[in-house]
């Protein structure tokens, strides 16, 4: 029997690999306590998303198991042992600004959790393939010291740089920054990850994604930008832009196209890398270019204002450089461009977001 055993399983990524995997799989096993709903409120639940996956995939299995908790987990996966074949760890506290109001509670999700999976999946099932979706955060505030130039509607790097054609690379250092208590859990999940399968040789496999979006987002104020600013948009909530003119600009991965990059990794996993992962060059944008796009697709005006306040550790500009994983994998494209991401949270989201 083939398993694969996804946490956070009710989130954005966690969810679209559970349905992308259950036609590979015999049985996929999801891992979800609704820490979303502690974190961010009750508009952030991800129960609604579990129930969808029970309702609909026959082969399906929920757990509510803290992956803080050590036992549970090792109990989980010496239940399955060798029959796992891959494990997808999308779980975890995702927002620096929520971080700083619980460390402890962020540190023991997003490091100590991740140690628990590695270290279970070491124990019970040493040949599955170990995916870990790390974030652009690891980097700190390293990449607002690139040279950058103000345009109308976005900073951009200085088209002198060697990065300005395809982005940030791997070799951006880690240290010497200030990283939030929430990128700071995360180096730490990231470089554990990255030693199972270098000292191990656990096959992991970890990515550093920018903005991951797509029309599974529970989207909320401290997190799932793309997603909420749309929501925003179609329900009139007031929506705060912070700091850097709103010209900071991100690019977005739709869910659909990292799990691609996941099973490229799957299928001739190389143990213990770290790869950039995101829109890249092809799908990016600054908060005010959302904007306009967001209105644009929804055919009303976004109620928004301005603070000056940017968040701590905070990126001015991200763009990821993706071409060491395309040398890797030669096969992976990405299939959405920007409007066609916000198209489709638009086109998922609207009815749901008008009737709660």
């Amino acid at each position: 029997m083939d398993i694969a055993i996804v946490t956070g399983s009710g989130g954005l990524i966690g969810a679209q690999t559970v349905r992308y995997f259950s036609d590979q799989m015999d049985l996929v096993v999801g891992v979800d306590n609704d820490m979303r709903s502690y974190f961010f409120g009750d508009e952030a639940s991800t129960r609604w998303a579990v129930d969808e996956l029970e309702t609909s995939l026959g082969n399906y299995e929920h757990r509510d198991l803290d992956i803080r908790d050590r036992a549970g987990v090792a109990e989980l996966f010496s239940s399955f042992g060798s029959d796992i074949e891959l494990v997808v760890h999308t779980a975890a506290q995702p927002s620096h600004d929520w971080a700083a109001k619980e460390p402890f509670t962020d540190f023991d999700v997003n490091a100590t959790g991740t140690l628990n999976l590695l270290e279970a999946t070491r124990s019970s099932a040493p040949d599955a393939v170990f995916i870990f979706t790390s974030t652009n955060k690891v980097y700190g505030d390293t990449p607002n010291r690139l040279p950058l130039v103000e345009l109308e509607q976005r900073w951009e790097l200085d088209a002198d740089h060697p990065w300005h054609e395809c982005g940030i690379p791997e070799e951006m250092s880690l240290d010497n920054s200030v990283h939030s208590l929430f990128g700071a859990s995360k180096v730490a999940a990231d470089v554990m990850c990255q030693e199972y399968g270098r000292y191990f040789g656990l096959k992991t496999g970890t990515f550093r994604g920018g903005c991951l979006t797509g029309p599974g987002h529970s989207g909320a104020q401290l997190h799932g930008f793309l997603a909420y600013l749309m929501k925003c948009t179609v329900t009139g909530e007031p929506y705060t832009v912070f700091g850097y003119k709103g010209k900071q600009v991100r690019d977005n991965i739709h869910a659909d196209d990292l799990v691609g990059a996941f099973d490229a990794f799957r299928r001739d996993p190389r143990p213990g890398e770290a790869y950039n992962i995101g829109g890249g060059r092809e799908a990016n944008c600054s908060m005010v270019e959302a904007i306009q796009l967001c209105q644009e697709i929804a055919g009303r005006e976004l109620d928004w204002t301005y603070t000056d306040d940017n968040r701590i550790g905070d990126h001015i500009w991200w763009i990821s450089d993706i071409n060491k994983f395309k040398d890797h994998f030669p096969s992976f494209k990405l299939q959405y461009d920007l409007r066609g991401i916000l198209e489709d949270i638009h086109r998922h989201g609207r009815d749901r977001w008008q009737a709660s």
